[in-house]
């Protein structure tokens, strides 16, 4: 009954979809939209008729000309830094457009170009004096925040008489102060534009890329080649040129030049970038978090207004906000991290079935022996993690590399070698189609083809995603083995849709179904998944009739069988259940059987770790990952079977001297090649009484022909 009950509780219980969550980038943005709706639902019980019509064009009007100041804001955070001036860039700014517009009586276009001008050179000024003599930025802007304040005030005694005696009779004017396109305020239109633009600006263009670079890691950037200093000085330009945009809206709309424009609104602007997420530290942000941010702040300042809540107490408040925001910001960017890791590996309860014995004396199919121990080596320290090996019919040898090239070893003795083709990934499983196309399942890249003329395709990075996943599941993340059927559809594993191929003890510590098959079709391109819900799929292998595939589940220990035509179309069948490793990549014999790879072989302690998944919990949280508990891969072994599941023979390596981690083998005439993720070699082993002239693929006349 207690294990009826932990096998329930794991298998129903959604831990890994905390983790999941908690990995989402738009969970980030998700935080600050609860404090909207909270925010909204707060002033809404307590002020009558709080969300109206009139209401929300006067926040609309109010956010826009404060929200180009937190998109400068934005940038500047961005890139690492912090402008404390921008309250008073705003004020002198706003001096600017009403001097130009009232008192010059300049034409709007004019008015609008000089006060832009003027807010690039206040936040140039900043931009030298941090991006290019390097002062700090906080107590830099700080300084000419007094300096910018003082030069206000004292324009404001000299002009603001002039400004207020004289009110401008221009339409373009009244409408970017006081106009509206279908009930939308102008403001609203032009920031909206402007939000878009920024949005395109941080996430499409190089502009965007290297300020969340700078503010990332500095001297990563500078070592990519990236000029810091101009990118950090262009920040604070930008900040200057739209704090100046705002203030041209404001003062269009007020008319009147007050000696309080502008103070204390550093304050909520800080507040509403950090309270949108904008990360203090620099490199992380975006758009829409600024939005939110500035959202929730203008609805706070009007609802405090409207309830006579005085100035001092409302600053105290949103002074309050910034530093609890600024807190959760510190804090959970330093242990988000750590939380993920702690709660996103997420075991699940699994029963092994016994292992067969293994030992010498065991009289077992599965007996160790040392047939592999003297193997012929080929290409000893010149390949690195050749997980698979695949012969065409001319006897040349391919072979992947950790390097991310496809390596060729030249028949018949496969002495000389070369680059046959670089992929930029770990190449996996391979396969010849009927246009002599060599296709291989790259970790981490999807499918994808190398033509007979050496030019590397993709076939396909993506499939259908599941409805009721959580997990983005649409991106290939490791697909491993393939192989291609009679009519050319191409089916191959993806071992996990949760980790990476650097990741797979990971996977190996859940024991969850995060695998799948998947079905690409060269003719119409389509990809499909066929079969989930699998627990670390590995390798595929065509029957004799090409209306099934067998496919290892490695962490499972079996082999089973997937049914995609004839009267059993659809269905799964058993093949073995019950293996005493690991296995890995199938493929042919050619006597009409199967052989099978075996990376590691099975332990009572792992065993017993999969029934045990609290501790397993534990482990991961509390060890770190050089020191779990982990499958064991230092023992080569390689099995033939046939389509009943009966192991006919097993061939062994043992102490792992010569091929420690065997993930493939392919018979080709009268040889049996191995490979190994974990190998810098191939082995070549003679099969006695093996057919001589067997090969996988013959090639006749531009048709494949599978043995």
């Amino acid at each position: 009954m207690r294990e009826r009950l932990i096998r329930f509780r794991y298998r129903f219980w959604p831990d890994h979809i905390v983790g999941e969550l908690l990995s989402k980038r738009w969970t980030e943005t998700a935080v600050p939209m609860f404090f909207l709706i909270v925010t909204v639902a707060f002033f809404s019980l307590k002020i009558d008729n709080f969300i109206s019509l009139n209401s929300i064009a006067d926040t609309i009007r109010q956010s826009g000309e404060f929200g180009f100041v937190v998109l400068g804001m934005a940038m500047v955070l961005l890139a690492g830094g912090i402008d404390m001036s921008v309250g008073a860039m705003f004020g002198l700014s706003n001096l600017c457009a009403l001097y130009c517009e009232q008192v010059l009586k300049w034409p709007v276009p004019l008015t609008v170009v000089s006060t832009l001008l003027v807010g690039s050179i206040l936040g140039g000024i900043n931009g030298v004096l941090i991006g290019y003599l390097r002062l700090r930025a906080f107590l830099t802007t700080l300084i000419t925040l007094i300096i910018y304040f003082s030069l206000f005030d004292l324009l404001t005694l000299r002009f603001a008489v002039e400004i207020a005696s004289f009110t401008p009779d221009s339409v373009v004017w009244d409408w970017i102060g006081n106009g509206d396109l279908m009930g939308v305020p102008s403001v609203g239109l032009v920031f909206g534009v402007m939000a878009i633009a920024g949005h395109i600006f941080l996430t499409r263009m190089s502009g965007g890329w290297h300020i969340c670079a700078v503010g990332g890691s500095r001297r990563s950037t500078y070592n990519a080649g990236i000029s810091v200093k101009r990118v950090v000085a262009l920040t604070y330009v930008g900040s200057g040129a739209l704090t100046a945009l705002g203030s041209i809206f404001f003062a269009a709309r007020l008319a009147s030049a007050g000696s309080d424009t502008g103070r204390g609104l550093e304050v909520t602007i800080l507040t509403a970038a950090v309270l949108g997420g904008i990360r203090l530290g620099g490199g992380k942000g975006s758009v829409a978090k600024a939005v939110l941010g500035l959202l929730i702040v203008m609805l706070i300042t009007n609802g405090l207004l409207r309830l006579a809540v005085p100035g001092g107490p409302s600053r105290v408040i949103l002074g309050t906000i910034l530093l609890l925001a600024a807190l959760i910001d510190i804090r959970w960017f330093k242990n988000r991290g750590k939380l993920i890791q702690e709660v996103y590996v997420s075991p699940t309860y699994v029963v092994m079935p016994p292992a067969p014995r293994t030992s010498r004396d065991s009289g077992s199919v599965y007996a160790v022996n040392d047939r592999l121990r003297d193997v012929e080596l080929i290409g000893l320290g010149e390949v690195e993690a050749a997980e698979d090996v695949i012969l065409d019919d001319a006897d040349d040898l391919y072979c992947g590399s950790r390097h991310g090239d496809i390596i060729r070893f030249f028949g018949p003795d496969h002495v000389r070698k070369e680059v046959y083709a670089h992929i930029g990934g770990q190449p996996l499983g391979m396969a010849f189609d009927h246009d002599r196309n060599l296709y291989v399942c790259v970790g981490g890249m999807g499918l994808y083809r190398v033509t007979p003329q050496r030019q590397v395709e993709k076939a396909t990075d993506e499939t259908n995603r599941s409805l009721m996943s959580v997990i983005d599941d649409s991106r290939l993340r490791l697909a491993d083995d393939l192989d291609i059927a009679p009519d050319g559809r191409i089916f191959f594993s993806e071992a996990t849709v949760r980790y990476e191929i650097h990741d797979w003890h990971f996977d190996s510590l859940e024991g969850r179904g995060n695998g799948r098959i998947i079905c690409f079709d060269p003719r119409t391109n389509e990809t499909r998944t066929v079969l989930d819900n699998l627990v670390f799929p590995n390798g595929v292998c065509m029957d004799s009739q090409g209306h099934s595939i067998f496919f290892a589940e490695t962490w499972l220990c079996r082999v089973r069988r997937y049914w995609f035509a004839g009267p059993k179309s659809g269905q799964v069948e058993d093949v073995i259940s019950d293996l005493p490793g690991y296995p890995d990549n199938i493929n042919r014999a050619s006597d009409g059987n199967f052989w099978l790879a075996m990376l590691g072989m099975r332990g009572p302690a792992f065993d017993l770790a999969m029934r045990k998944p609290g501790f397993r919990i534990r482990m991961a949280k509390q060890l770190p990952k050089d020191e779990w508990l982990s499958p064991n891969i230092n023992t080569g072994c390689v099995i033939k079977f046939n389509e009943r599941g009966e192991t006919l023979e097993s061939l062994w390596d043992d102490g792992g001297l010569n091929h420690p981690m065997i993930t493939s083998m392919r018979e080709h005439r009268g040889y049996l090649y191995l490979g190994g993720l974990s190998n810098n070699r191939i082995g070549k082993y003679r099969l006695e009484g093996a057919d001589p002239d067997f090969m996988q693929y013959r090639f006749a006349e531009g048709r494949r022909e599978i043995a």
